[in-house]
């Protein structure tokens, strides 16, 4: 079966961080859709079953879940994560890094295959809370190589971040 998902990189600013205007970070959408969004999506479920009940009333609780599950991840710094990285093959390979740009702090896993043909991304997890979620309801993510080669190598450059926080 040919690869059948569609692969785009991208850079934008990183909002955190207004001292530094240039700092950019890698972005990437799977389908046309924010992997930060796809991922949003996934650990929703688990945000909400960790957080039950941890706020005053349930509107609350659903805000703060929804809150939590779209802001816990951001892109890859730029200056440590050249294109290189994301032609890494391994059982863990972050794709995406925590908000608050220490990457490691709460980084996106995935065990990425590259054949000649394909690049999968699959196996997604996050490493502190892989006994509590296991494996995140997410791809797997199959690639034609060729395109994905051509979108890592050139990542669109954007002005802003195409997925702001509320």
């Amino acid at each position: 079966m040919p690869p059948v998902n569609a692969i785009e990189f991208f850079h934008y600013p990183w909002a955190e961080s207004p001292t530094y205007p240039d700092y950019l970070v890698w972005g990437i959408r799977v389908d046309g859709t924010d992997l930060r969004a796809l991922v949003g999506e996934a650990t929703y479920p688990l945000w909400r079953a960790e957080l039950a009940g941890e706020f005053d009333d349930e509107a609350e609780d659903e805000r703060e879940t929804a809150e939590q599950a779209r802001t816990q991840h951001d892109g890859l710094g730029v200056p440590e994560f050249e294109d290189q990285h994301f032609r890494t093959q391994g059982d863990a390979v972050p794709l995406l890094g925590c908000s608050c740009g220490i990457w490691g702090c709460w980084p996106l896993m995935a065990k990425v295959t590259v054949t000649p043909a394909a690049v999968t991304w699959s196996a997604f997890r996050q490493p502190y809370r892989e006994e509590e979620w296991g494996e995140l309801a997410l791809g797997p993510y199959e690639f034609p190589r060729d395109a994905y080669e051509a979108a890592v190598c050139a990542p669109l450059v954007l002005s802003e971040d195409p997925l702001p926080l509320p």
